[in-house]
C-alpha cells in the first residue's frame, strides 16, 4: 500500500496554526472538508475526538496518526499536518507532537484502515524520513518527500 493512494497534494498543511490537540484535530478537519466532497468538518472532528479519547493516536518520535470512520467518504483518505514548534499531543513518550496524519476510512472498511495505519507507523519509524518531512518547506516539497519515499516500494 501506497501512502500517495489516499493522501494528495492538497491535503498537507506545511504550517499548522493550532496549538492544542483538539486544535489541530479541529483545523486538519476544516481542511479535509475542504478538499474532500461531502465532509462535514464538525462531524469529522467529533469522529477524531472520540477516537482520542479512548487512547492518544500520538506514537512517539514527534508523530500522531488520529482516524477515524465517516459514512462521508467512499474510500480512505489522508490529511498530513505539521507543527514547527510542536503541540502536546498526550504522546505515549511526552515529548512534543510535530508531524499529525489524519486518516479517514468509510464506516464500513476495515481492513483497509489497518494496512494504512501499519503502513504509516512503519514509514515514520525512519528517523530520516521525518526528518525530511520536518524540513520540507512547503506542503508540495512533504508530499514530494513521501512520493519518493512511496517509490521504494
Amino acid at each position: 500500500m501506497k501512502v500517495i493512494d489516499f493522501l494528495k497534494p492538497d491535503r498537507i498543511v506545511a504550517n499548522i496554526n493550532a496549538r492544542t490537540k483538539a486544535g489541530v484535530l479541529a483545523e486538519l478537519a476544516q481542511h479535509m472538508a475542504a478538499h474532500q466532497p461531502g465532509v462535514d468538518a464538525e462531524s469529522l472532528r467529533k469522529v477524531l475526538e472520540e477516537r482520542e479519547l479512548l487512547a492518544s493516536t500520538a506514537i512517539g518520535d514527534g508523530i500522531a496518526i488520529p482516524h477515524g470512520k465517516l459514512d462521508a467518504v467512499g474510500q480512505l483518505v489522508g490529511a498530513l499536518g505539521r507543527s514547527i514548534d510542536g503541540i502536546d499531543f498526550e504522546s505515549i513518550d511526552g515529548k512534543p507532537t510535530h508531524l499529525i496524519f489524519m486518516l479517514v476510512a468509510p464506516a464500513s472498511s476495515t481492513g483497509v484502515h489497518l494496512k494504512a495505519l501499519a503502513r504509516l507507523s512503519r514509514l515514520f519509524r525512519d528517523a530520516e524520513f521525518r526528518k525530511r518531512l520536518l524540513a520540507a518547506p512547503t506542503d508540495a516539497d512533504m508530499y514530494k518527500v513521501i512520493a519518493d519515499e512511496d517509490a521504494k516500494y
